[in-house]
């Protein structure tokens, strides 16, 4: 990968990534963080890294930034409880896009990450398992059973519009 290259894969794809690791961290400053260490590593290895597969490359070394930094910081995320007490009649009208966020908040790192990675990025199974390190069956199970984790949170009454 040429200079040029490097600064194309930048202009191209640094939205993409930041969005993909905000979205995970759910904090800008981190993510921010885990963005620029990762181009920092692919300029560091651009010299074997092929211009036609510096997109994958990318977002693997994000996606592994990302969960070295989790480990690194050890956050703990409270999940709120099921208030059974509330009345969805008087609930104001819900945003779709906070409820969506909320619903993803609720999935591991992991299922998280692959929601993320083939429904908002659009990548293949076998791509996104080049990416996280599992293999393709993996990632097929494991989406599905975050999709049923997001469909079990997103049809309760009180989610619903």
């Amino acid at each position: 990968m040429t200079d040029k290259d490097y600064n194309d894969c930048v202009t191209q794809h640094a939205d993409g990534v930041f969005r993909f690791i905000v979205k995970n961290l759910r904090h800008e400053e981190d993510a921010r963080d885990v963005v620029q260490t990762a181009f920092e590593k692919l300029w560091r290895n651009r010299a074997e890294v092929e211009a036609d597969k510096s997109k994958s490359y990318l977002f693997t070394i994000a996606y592994n930034c990302m969960i070295d930094h989790l480990r690194k910081v050890k956050r703990i995320y409270l999940k709120d409880e099921f208030d059974a007490n509330v009345q969805v009649v008087n609930k104001p009208v819900n945003n779709v896009k906070e409820i969506l966020e909320q619903a993803l908040a609720r999935l591991s790192e992991t299922q998280r990450s692959l929601v993320m990675l083939k429904d908002y990025e659009g990548y293949s199974y076998e791509e996104i398992g080049q990416i996280t390190g599992l293999n393709s069956s993996q990632v097929k199970v494991y989406l599905h059973r975050a999709r049923l984790q997001l469909k079990q949170y997103l049809v309760k009454v009180e989610h619903v519009i």
